[in-house]
């Protein structure tokens, strides 16, 4: 088996990698890059069965990088580790993976046990595993009935890159009345609603991204990602026209 190593901090590449050498012994070569536009070409250029990928990286991120090598080879298993328990991570990973792949979120404060269960559970037996912890951590930050559905979650992203209702309607194929609904349930579970005071108006859509950004709904890897996406969604509009 192939490895990739995507992290470009060398403290923690070097412990991965030794942690890989000692519990796998499936594995026959570990590469190594520094960020995800050098992952996407080692992989191609050496025919990568299994990654272990950080999230942040200063040179495309690892949701972008995992978004091509699943395009480009969709049975690649990918362990995401990572310092942070983002809930725009959680999310990021989970619309883009293929379905019936293999992949896994771990933060890099686990245990080196569990680092070994999950590199075997992901990268050998091919199963799907996220850090309890990260699930404890999302918990701590709120109630389930306050979690955004899916269609709450994308006019979120659509409010967070500068759209206008009626943008969002289009794009979403919702009515303009379902994206207000939306907007409403998104004020709700995000707090605004407790926060306004008729004695000092606040702007409900500013406050409900100033609150997800609190709450690590999104960060700007999700918002770089949205305004990608529009921008495809705009030229696929221009063609049709």
């Amino acid at each position: 088996m192939k490895v990739l190593l995507v992290e470009d901090d060398q403290f923690h590449a070097s412990y991965m990698e030794d942690v890989l050498i000692e519990s796998l012994p499936e594995v026959t070569q570990i590469f190594h890059a520094l960020n995800g536009d050098e992952a996407e070409r080692e992989a191609r250029a050496m025919g990568i069965d299994a990654v272990v990928m950080d999230l942040r990286m200063s040179i495309r991120n690892g949701i972008e990088a995992a978004r091509t090598l699943w395009q480009e080879r969709p049975e690649t298993r990918i362990l995401f580790w990572s310092n942070y328990a983002d809930e725009a991570y959680l999310r990021g990973i989970s619309a883009i993976v293929p379905e019936d792949s293999a992949y896994g979120y771990l933060l890099k404060t686990a245990p080196r046990d569990r680092l070994k269960l999950a590199l075997r559970a992901v990268l050998v037996e091919g199963q799907i595993m996220v850090d309890r912890e990260i699930h404890r951590l999302q918990r701590a930050k709120g109630s389930p009935r306050n979690r955004l559905d899916d269609s709450e979650y994308a006019v979120l992203l659509d409010l967070a890159i500068g759209l206008q209702d009626k943008v969002i309607s289009e794009r979403r194929g919702m009515s303009l009345r379902t994206v207000q609904n939306r907007l409403l349930s998104l004020y709700e579970k995000l707090g605004v609603d407790d926060e306004a005071d008729a004695s000092m108006p606040i702007n409900k859509r500013v406050r409900a991204l100033n609150r997800a950004l609190v709450m690590r709904m999104l960060n700007i890897e999700t918002l770089e990602a949205a305004q990608r996406d529009f921008e495809h969604w705009q030229i696929g509009q221009g063609r049709r026209r």
